[in-house]
């Protein structure tokens, strides 16, 4: 910078903003301040700059403190045992391969191994390493079906967390207590302020958590505002009344039905008709019992069915939707909605007395079998009502329960979910014998985990069969699946016999006998690991 260049800048106050003009629009156009016109203009120009550049930064002004971060909150559970950290590590840092098919390989999949470490750890009430939060939170960004167990496990500090780093964020809307407003839930002002001064997730959250704990206050807080509410807040509103859904919810549900909107009515009628003592679920049961009746006068006792011939003003009152969908049948569809919703007590005093296994026997005339039994799968499945879905599965060694039969497999899976864990696995363990591995996926997809051992066995046993008779052995890699991570880890030496590669038969897919020997390994490998995992999160010894 030339002495004089200097003495002129240091003169000056900032003019930045014309600086930056005589940039802008050249010397010769525009004479910077501080520099004379001519051929020396440029170098001036880039001389103030620079020493007003000095200055600015000189001249800065430091800023107000911010706020010193507060401490994470301590998480009072018990730590870890050492060697189950080591395997959350192990656990975490795993990623899926990038082939995305094909062969896996022997290796277990870790990460499908972390939903069921995460349930073990928060079965034990083991308090997250905090060096492991940073990958647990991404692993539950990335996968929204880990969040509740991952979040559940990395407690207070992943809420701390969270306000530190936007990628987290979900964990606030994720979490109970997430959002930075969320009262003490025996807090009733707070409540009330939240309620009515919160964002929507915030007051979907907030009732869903005082529904669990107080079903009456959650929806008599529902009912003060609920004139005031948009319609489709009102449907997400009415659907979290599902969880502690009782006969004291009725008249707050009847008052629904006359709501502006078609899918809120739709949604209170459907909670209704969930209670078979309430007043809906009379009228619906009253005319469902006018289309459905034995005729004795044939051979051989037969239901007879009239589905209605119009849906009138009071049947879409009580939720029936009266346009069809494209390819059915306007009567069918307003009968299959009166039968779903109608009390399942209805049809024993309406057929006769007859059981509901006895009703399910029975021939149905003029092709309506399939509407009206899915009706009262779906009946079943609303009312959770255990005898009429043993009616209507019927024994899993049956021809039919195979399909394609009245009742489908994706009904049955529904009906299995109503009964408890060891009837369930009981009556898919004797599918699988009867009708083999091909059609049980679904229904394997309700069962508890681990398997019981009837049910363990069944699918080992299948698909030994299926290996032994050259079957493509690719199409049971599903089902393999869900035995790696279902299977009793107990299982693990009982499937060593099958660890060779067996002989193949002429007829084989070529590989098949390498890749069943490879799946069988690694279901194995990935049973004696989950054995293992369980084992490290047993507490830990003290020292002598």
């Amino acid at each position: 910078m030339s002495r004089t260049t200097a003495t002129v800048a240091a003169s000056l106050p900032d003019h930045w903003e014309e600086l930056v003009t005589a940039a802008l629009l050249g010397t010769d156009r525009r004479t910077p301040p501080g520099a004379a016109p001519g051929p020396q203009a440029p170098s001036d120009l880039l001389d103030t700059a620079a020493a007003a550049t000095v200055r600015r930064r000189a001249g800065l002004r430091p800023a107000r403190p911010g706020e010193r971060l507060r401490p994470a909150p301590e998480d009072p559970r018990p730590a870890l045992p050492h060697a189950a950290a080591r395997r959350l590590a192990a656990l975490l840092a795993d990623r899926p391969g990038a082939s995305g098919g094909g062969r896996r390989g022997a290796a277990p999949d870790l990460m499908e191994l972390l939903p069921q470490w995460l349930q073990a750890a928060n079965a034990r009430g083991y308090a997250a390493p905090p060096q492991a939060l940073p990958a647990l939170l991404d692993a539950a960004r990335g996968r929204t079906d880990l969040r509740p167990a991952a979040l559940r496990f990395a407690g207070p500090r992943a809420l701390w967390l969270a306000r530190l780093n936007p990628d987290w964020r979900f964990a606030l809307r994720a979490a109970p207590g997430g959002g930075p407003s969320a009262p003490d839930l025996r807090d009733p002002q707070g409540i009330r302020r939240l309620w009515q001064e919160g964002l929507f997730a915030e007051r979907v959250t907030l009732l869903t958590a005082l529904r669990s704990r107080d079903a009456a206050a959650a929806r008599v807080l529902l009912e003060e505002t609920w004139a005031t509410e948009r319609a489709e807040d009102r449907l997400m509103f009415l659907d979290s009344l599902r969880a502690g859904l009782g006969p004291d919810d009725e008249t707050f549900l009847e008052r629904a039905l006359a709501d502006r909107s078609r899918n809120v009515r739709a949604t209170a009628a459907e909670l209704l008709s969930a209670l078979p003592a309430s007043a809906l679920a009379a009228r619906m049961g009253v005319r469902a019992a006018a289309c459905v009746a034995v005729d004795r006068t044939r051979d051989v006792p037969a239901i007879v069915v009239e589905a209605p011939h119009e849906c009138d003003a009071a049947m879409e009152r009580d939720g029936v939707a009266a346009k069809a969908p494209a390819g059915r049948g306007e009567r069918s569809w307003w009968l299959g909605q009166l039968v779903e919703a109608a009390p399942l007590g209805t049809w024993p005093g309406r057929l006769g007395g007859r059981t509901p296994e006895e009703i399910v026997a029975l021939p149905v005339a003029d092709g309506w079998q399939g509407e009206l039994h899915a009706a009262w799968c779906r009946a079943a499945v609303r009312q959770r009502d255990a005898a009429w879905s043993r009616a209507l599965l019927g024994e899993p060694s049956a021809p039919e329960a195979g399909g394609p039969g009245a009742v489908s497999l994706a009904e049955r899976a529904r009906l299995l979910a109503t009964l408890d864990s060891g009837e369930r696995a009981a009556w898919v363990a004797g599918f699988i014998e009867t009708h083999g591995l091909s059609e049980a996926f679904q229904l394997l997809g309700v069962c508890a985990v681990p398997w019981a051992p009837p049910l363990g066995r069944a699918v080992v046993d299948a698909l030994n069969i299926a290996r032994d008779a050259g079957s493509y052995p690719w199409s049971f890699s599903g089902v393999m699946g869900l035995a790696e991570r279902c299977l009793d880890p107990s299982e693990a030496s009982r499937l060593d016999a099958l660890l060779a590669i067996p002989d193949e038969p002429e007829d084989a897919a070529p590989g098949a006998a390498s890749y069943w020997s490879e799946a069988f390994q690694r279901l194995v490998t990935t049973l004696r690991l989950r054995g293992a995992m369980l084992a490290e999160l047993a507490p830990e010894e003290p020292a002598p």
